[in-house]
């Protein structure tokens, strides 16, 4: 590996921006608010101690290695998704490869169903967070009733001093098929559009980033056509393929997870961020080495099945330039 000095001297205009889908990230306590009855010691899948901190130390190094390659750093800031609660995040920061990269955590309740919601992690030294909410998604199935998903959470703050606003997201799955929820994934990017088009009547010159786990691919009606509109960019489009994506479902190969930005991140000016190069974090290490699900995600669980893996999804990250 090359020493620190040649990171130093080559590298240190590039920062990574990054998303991962962290696998039902639960504690081992049980909240009566919750559906956390699967991720409790004494249930079918016997999440314990043991195993939980092994989890977040998997992950914790999976999280310093993304972009890692090109910067010699960790991720500036990361977005989440399928985090119990703060607590789960506030012990993943302080495992051993995180630890000293000193990153601050942001977490609001929704209220998901399944208990999970989406958070953000940033290094305290890089961004400085100015604000931070919960948007909810307001979804409703065909009986009128609404469908509690989780909410988008809006993160503006300064990163190197230039201000930039960031939306975490993690629409509807696609549980009951593909067809029959798109509606509540259209729903959830026409939420974003609104945010956005609040950002942008303050600021017609903001910066902003969506990113999340979209439970559909770019080429998806909600992502192209409500989505990514003339004035954003996704970088994700060209990464999939039949071959590559960030997880796989029936021997097929999805890119869900997502980092899409406005267009002015192409845009190169003195003192601010301009979008590099994207990718898939699929390292080796992240995969299945053998089997039948060769090259596939290496997952915690398969079903009720442990497996003591990183997750069920493959992180995705951007290289944003300072200029």
């Amino acid at each position: 590996m090359p020493s620190k000095s040649y990171f130093k001297k080559k590298h240190t205009e590039l920062h990574t921006v990054a998303f991962y889908n962290l696998e039902n990230l639960f504690d081992t306590k049980d909240d009566p608010k919750t559906l956390d009855d699967d991720f409790l010691p004494d249930s079918e899948k016997r999440w314990n101690k043991k195993r939980y901190q092994k989890k977040i130390f998997k992950l914790g190094t999976a999280i310093s290695n993304i972009g890692f390659a090109k910067t010699g750093k960790a991720p500036v800031i990361l977005g989440v998704a399928e985090v119990e609660n703060k607590n789960v995040l506030e012990d993943l920061v302080k495992t051993k490869h995180l630890v000293n990269k000193k990153y601050g955590v942001v977490h609001h309740e929704s209220p998901d169903e399944r208990g999970i919601d989406v958070g953000l992690l940033y290094q305290k030294e890089k961004f400085k967070v100015t604000h931070s909410e919960s948007i909810q998604v307001l979804v409703y199935n065909e009986h009128g009733e609404r469908d509690f998903t989780r909410d988008i959470l809006w993160v503006t703050g300064n990163l190197h001093d230039e201000e930039i606003h960031i939306l975490v997201n993690h629409w509807p799955s696609r549980r009951d098929g593909a067809e029959l929820t798109a509606y509540k994934r259209i729903a959830a990017a026409d939420k974003n559009r609104e945010i956005i088009q609040q950002i942008l009547e303050k600021d017609p010159e903001a910066k902003i980033i969506i990113m999340g786990d979209f439970n559909d691919d770019p080429n998806s009606e909600s992502i192209k056509k409500h989505l990514v509109l003339h004035d954003f960019y996704n970088p994700m489009e060209k990464l999939h393929t039949r071959y590559r994506g960030t997880l796989s479902y029936k021997g097929r190969w999805n890119l869900f997870d997502q980092i899409i930005f406005s267009n002015n991140f192409h845009k190169f000016q003195e003192a601010t961020h301009s979008f590099s190069e994207a990718n898939i974090f699929d390292d080796s290490f992240l995969k299945i080495y053998k089997g039948r699900y060769k090259g596939k995600p290496f997952r915690t669980y398969t079903g009720r099945k442990y497996k003591g893996g990183y997750s069920d999804h493959f992180p995705v990250y951007v290289y944003l330039k300072r200029n």
